[in-house]
């Protein structure tokens, strides 16, 4: 089993130094990536200059040094992807590729790549900035047993993972957890709209409705309960959260969030047959 140890031996070059780049980096730095192991390819200057401060890893502008890892982690944006595979399709020669691209299916960047294969998909989200992630990840056929331990290796320095057994899984994922972030924010934005509504000022409001998130969801993990029986713990008979679950019942809420992550997924496939059809 390939082991954090091993890993740390390894070069692993990004292409792309964005957000969710930077969190990767973060989170593989904490768990004892050294930092002379990892480079980054960006254009950007001011991102090259942030990278080299911030973690201390070698950043250049120059695609050509990607041939030279052992790892290479697409961090691009999708409709960037195609240029880039293309260029690099003619450098690498055994290397493992980890495409965190939103949408970019592995049959077209296989192709896009000159056919190589050597492909790993995951789906990462936005707490993994935090390194309290979770990756979805997908492998091409031909990825051996010691690639796949090395993906999952890396992804775990931000969170945890999924492998999923077929593509079509990652469009649920990208609803899911992928866009689920931003539905949280969303109950948090009204819980506090809420507060404030009920004479709170909006500095109270806030604090109150991140508090009782981010307490509900520390007992969610610790517990052994399922959210149902939590739900039940709290609603006594007759009283108010009662009361409040049958207003959300009446408005169908738990259905409304059930249709928003199936539009989800179903953009997500449809950016997925576009970005493979533009860009043949």
């Amino acid at each position: 089993m390939q082991t954090q140890d091993q890993l740390n031996s390894l070069k692993i070059c990004f292409i792309g130094g964005g957000n969710m780049a930077r969190a990767l980096i973060g989170g593989m730095l904490k768990q004892g990536f050294p930092p002379a192991q990892i480079s980054v390819i960006e254009s950007d200057p001011q991102k090259r200059a942030d990278l080299n401060r911030d973690y201390g890893v070698q950043a250049t502008e120059q695609l050509p040094s990607a041939a030279a890892s052992d790892i290479i982690v697409l961090a691009v944006k999708p409709q960037q992807l195609r240029d880039v595979s293309i260029f690099l399709g003619s450098l690498i020669r055994h290397q493992l590729l980890i495409s965190i691209a939103a949408g970019v299916r592995i049959t077209d960047l296989s192709r896009w790549l000159g056919g190589y294969q050597t492909i790993v998909r995951v789906m990462p989200n936005t707490p993994a900035q935090i390194q309290l992630g979770v990756s979805a990840l997908l492998a091409a056929p031909t990825v051996n047993a010691s690639q796949r331990q090395q993906a999952e290796v890396l992804l775990q320095a931000v969170g945890q993972t999924l492998w999923l057994d077929n593509e079509e899984k990652m469009d649920a994922v990208t609803a899911i957890s992928g866009s689920g972030p931003a539905y949280v924010f969303y109950l948090m934005e009204a819980l506090q709209d809420a507060a404030m509504h009920l004479g709170f000022p909006e500095e109270q409001a806030r604090m109150l409705s991140q508090q009782t998130f981010a307490g509900a969801c520390q007992l969610a993990l610790q517990s052994a309960a399922s959210p149902a029986e939590l739900r039940h713990q709290v609603t006594s008979k007759g009283g108010t959260t009662e009361r409040a679950i049958q207003s959300l019942d009446a408005a169908k809420v738990k259905t409304a969030m059930i249709e928003a992550t199936q539009a989800a997924a179903l953009r997500s496939r449809e950016l997925g047959d576009q970005l493979g059809s533009d860009q043949n």
